[in-house]
Order: structure tokens, then C-alpha cells, then sequence
């Protein structure tokens, strides 16, 4: 008679063992390729004939580095600078995009600790004791009758146990893999959302920044503007006292006063409000912060720019977007791997005794080990509908994605057309307002000659006035859309700022100390 051998557990986990190496190499799902996105061969508002005659524009030589890193220190510009600085750490929303990236790094660890078995160990000892019994016979009644019935105490039993359960369940078709690529893409979403929200900052802080200087360049020419009014009331104050000119035309003048110190008044409102938006930004309270006031001088740096494909590689709002699509790809192959069974392996081992003394004794060991295979055989659907709903998902971030490259190229060339058309305007304003300022003084003689009205000397100021002040609003238009421009084309960063996937699931994970308010800073 032959007996066949019963398997070890050794023997037994060894061989689920090598069954879930061989399949782990498995993974279920689509394979990732980004999307195509249409992008134009050339900018539309950018080219060479414009090269000579627009301010701000400069082609990228192989080696220039204008736009690396602190990409506003180009405006030359040294309080523009430090505030910029003080971006990075005291703006809040800064800070919360910087929290919502280690959030999402957090994840991808999580996702990651399913590839390692879970192991716990419970130790406990347990005190029990049993009810009394009668092994056999009759007992003894108080109304008589005899028996040889025998009754047994109630036992104290301990139980001492020190039992450690391991339980691995084998990523067999990419379920863990594909959960832990979705989760990484998350975090380099996350982290191409964080340096769109530096940019974002630091454009607005420099678009402020100049609002500011350009609202102190209109209150210098309205002071300028209110000088030149009083002189030209005390010029007809004293030709209506020699009795050359009437009592209405020193009403004129002086209803022409009053007005541009009125307009001279209101600037301080907006001029207020940038600043305070300017100190919200670097994190300070608007009531302790203020700019010096310094009329808006800077000129349109030359900005570098390369082919438009290149726009792709440093939009980090396109880098979000195009990693969205790897995650939406990533959790089709997760919603896939739940059509293939799940593997657990489970093994129990540890010490038990009921004496103390004997519980670290070889003979109280125990042991148990095993795999369990489940597979579900009807959901109504669920699964399906699953797999459909990511597919519909990675559909839908494949229609953001090329909708963001869309927008960005519409924000390079508005912001191209801006520059180019307002460099042409500044030039035949600057003409007008030479022109206006002729008109003036030939006005101004004729008038004190008595030859013209004083009207015609209101018409000619206010004439001059106008040209000047849109002369100035278009010089804040120039180089506010300069800012914009460096934002729209990605300012300093490119997608090789990303973190990696490899450092993103196995670097260390490190939550710095929050800074204190910039109100302690300053203490």
C-alpha cells in the first residue's frame, strides 16, 4: 500500500508563493500615450517684420536664460524684486497649494503600502471559569430520596496566547500598481497645480505692483496739471483786474481747477486699493504695508520666445492637465484588474498555554497558513459600469487637456497682440501729446494778446490733458501686458520640475513646520 505525502505548510506557502511571482507580472488596463493637441507651427501675432518696431519682443537664442527662475527680475526693477521674494513665503495661497501637493503625496504612500503584507500581533490572557455540574446519579433533595450523583466544582481557567497573523494579498493584474500610478500622476497634477498657483501669484503681485507706480505717474501729471491750471487762473485773475478779460472767463478757470484737483483726489482710491491688494499677496495685513511712491518709469523687457510646441513643456497648468489624463488612464486598469480573482495569503502563528510558565515553551506553539482565492461571479453590472464610467473619465480630462492648450495659446497671442498694437499707439500718442502741447502754447499767446477767448485755452489744456493721461494708461497697458505675457508663455518653469515617479513613491515623505504670520515676522 502506497501513502502519498502530505504537504508541509512550507511546502504549501512556497508554491502559493511562486504562483504569485509569476503572476504579478501581469498588468491589466489600457497603456498610457498622451494625446495629441493641436499646436501651431508659428505665433500668429509674432513675427520677424515686427521684430524692429515692437517693444518686448525677442527671439530665444539657444543659450539664454532670461526666463529661468526668478523670471520678473528682467524688469529690473529692485522693490518689484523683494516683493517677489516675500511671495514664496507668506502667501497663503501658496501655502495651501504646497499642503494639497503633500496630501497628495501622502496617497501615493498609501497606495504603495498595499504591495507589503499586513502583520499584526494580539497578545491577551484570558481568565474563565465554568459553571459546576453533576457527572451522574440523583442528588439529595429537601424532601428526601437518596442518589449517588457527584457534584463538580466550578474551574479557574487562564489562557495565556501570543498569537502574530501576517495576511498578503499579491498584486496579481496591476490592481496595486495601476492604483499606485494613478495616485503618482495625482501628485505630479497636484504639484504642476502648486507652481500655476506661484505663477499666478507672482503675475498678479507684479501687474499690482505696476498699477501702483502707474497710478502715481497719473497723479504726477495731475499735479503737474493742477500747477499749470493755477497759473492760467492767476494769468486771467489778472487780465480781468486790468480790465482786458471778463468775470467769466476767471469762472472758467477756476471751474477747470477745481475739477482737475478733484480728479487729482479720487487717484488716491485706486492707487489704495493696489497696494492693498499687492499686501495681501506677499501674506501682510494692508494696514501695516505701503509702497513708496514712485511714478511708473520701468520700460517692456525684451522677452525671449521659442516655438510654440514648446509652450506645452512649460505651462505647468498644461502639465496638470496632461498628468490628469495618466491618472484617469492609470484607474481604468484599476477598475479593469476587479474582473480577475483576488489571492490572499493568510498565516498564523504564535504561543499559547495555560500556565504561565510554559507559555515561551516550544511545545505551546501553534501555527496556521494558507491561500484563499475569491472571485465574484455576479454584480448586476457593477464592474462593467465601473470600467465604462473611467473610460467616460479619461475621455473627459483627453477634452481639458487639449481645451487648456486651446486657452493658452489664445492667452500667448492676446497678450502678443497687446504688446505689438500698443507699441504702434504709444508711438502715435506720444505724437498727439507733442502735437497738443503746440496746440497750447499757440493758444495760450493768442489769448494773452487778446486775440482769442480764454475758451479756446480751456479746450487746448483739456485737449493736452486727455492726450497726456492716455498716453499714461496705454504706457500701464504695455507693461502690465509684459507681465501677463511671461505668465502666458509659463514664466521660468518647464515640465522637468515635475517630481518623478520613482521619488514620488519611494523618496521620504516630509511635512515641514508651518511658518509663523508674517505679523510675528516682523517682531
Amino acid at each position: 500500500m502506497n501513502t502519498a505525502p502530505i504537504s508541509s505548510p512550507r511546502h504549501v506557502l512556497s508554491g502559493a508563493l511562486v504562483l504569485a511571482v509569476i503572476l504579478s507580472g501581469c498588468t491589466v488596463g489600457p497603456h498610457y500615450h498622451r494625446p495629441d493637441a493641436t499646436v501651431p507651427e508659428s505665433f500668429k501675432e509674432l513675427t520677424p517684420a515686427d521684430y524692429q518696431n515692437t517693444d518686448g519682443w525677442k527671439v530665444a537664442q539657444p543659450k539664454d536664460s532670461a526666463l529661468k527662475g526668478k523670471w520678473w527680475e528682467i524688469f529690473n526693477d529692485p522693490e518689484l524684486n523683494a516683493l517677489e521674494e516675500q511671495v514664496n513665503v507668506s502667501n497663503q495661497s501658496i501655502a495651501s497649494a504646497a499642503a494639497a501637493f503633500l496630501v497628495a503625496r501622502s496617497m501615493v504612500k498609501e497606495a504603495r503600502s498595499q504591495y507589503f503584507p499586513t502583520v499584526t500581533v494580539g497578545p491577551s490572557i484570558t481568565t474563565s471559569q465554568q459553571s459546576g455540574t453533576i457527572t451522574s446519579g440523583f442528588s439529595t433533595g429537601s424532601t428526601g430520596g437518596t442518589g449517588t450523583g457527584v457534584v463538580v466544582s466550578p474551574q479557574i481557567i487562564t489562557n495565556y496566547s501570543l498569537p502574530f497573523d501576517a495576511t498578503w494579498t499579491p498584486d496579481l493584474f496591476g490592481r496595486v500598481r495601476n492604483n499606485v500610478r494613478a495616485n503618482a500622476n495625482a501628485a505630479q497634477a497636484s504639484a504642476a497645480d502648486l507652481e500655476n498657483t506661484r505663477l499666478m501669484i507672482e503675475a498678479e503681485v507684479a501687474v499690482d505692483y505696476f498699477n501702483v507706480r502707474g497710478q502715481d505717474a497719473l497723479k504726477k501729471l495731475l499735479d503737474d496739471t493742477v500747477v499749470a491750471y493755477q497759473e492760467s487762473l492767476r494769468l486771467t485773475q489778472a487780465l480781468y483786474e486790468t480790465g482786458i478779460d471778463s468775470d467769466e472767463s476767471v469762472a472758467q478757470a477756476e471751474t477747470q481747477l477745481e475739477s482737475a484737483q478733484a480728479q487729482d483726489t479720487n487717484l488716491g482710491i485706486l492707487r489704495a486699493q493696489y497696494e492693498h491688494a499687492v499686501a495681501t499677496l506677499v501674506g501682510q495685513p494692508a494696514s501695516t504695508f505701503s509702497i513708496r511712491t514712485l511714478p511708473l518709469k520701468t520700460s517692456p523687457p525684451a522677452i525671449p520666445f521659442a516655438l510654440p510646441s514648446q509652450l506645452l513643456e512649460r505651462r505647468p497648468d498644461i502639465a496638470a492637465s496632461e498628468r490628469l489624463m495618466a491618472q484617469a488612464n492609470a484607474q481604468i486598469g484599476v477598475a479593469v484588474a476587479a474582473y480577475y480573482p483576488t489571492v490572499t495569503l493568510s498565516a498564523s502563528a504564535g504561543l499559547e498555554s495555560s500556565s504561565i510558565t510554559k507559555w515561551f515553551t516550544w511545545p505551546s506553539r501553534f501555527f496556521s497558513v494558507g491561500p484563499a482565492v475569491s472571485e465574484t461571479l455576479f454584480d448586476g453590472g457593477l464592474r462593467h459600469a465601473t470600467v465604462q464610467q473611467f473610460r467616460a473619465n479619461f475621455l473627459e480630462t483627453i477634452a481639458n487637456y487639449r481645451q487648456t492648450v486651446l486657452a493658452a495659446f489664445q492667452q500667448v497671442e492676446d497678450n502678443l497682440a497687446s504688446i505689438r498694437i500698443l507699441s504702434a499707439e504709444i508711438k502715435q500718442q506720444d505724437t498727439a501729446v507733442g502735437s497738443a502741447e503746440r496746440n497750447l502754447k499757440i493758444a495760450t499767446d493768442r489769448y494773452r494778446l487778446g486775440i482769442d477767448p480764454y475758451l479756446n485755452v480751456i479746450t487746448a489744456q483739456t485737449t493736452l490733458f486727455s492726450n497726456q493721461q492716455t498716453d499714461v494708461n496705454l504706457r500701464i497697458q504695455q507693461i502690465t501686458a509684459s507681465v501677463q505675457l511671461v505668465e502666458a508663455i509659463g514664466g521660468g518653469w518647464d515640465a522637468s520640475q515635475l517630481p518623478s515617479v520613482p521619488g514620488l513613491v519611494s523618496g521620504p515623505l516630509m511635512i515641514p513646520s508651518p511658518p509663523p504670520p508674517p505679523a510675528l515676522l516682523n517682531e
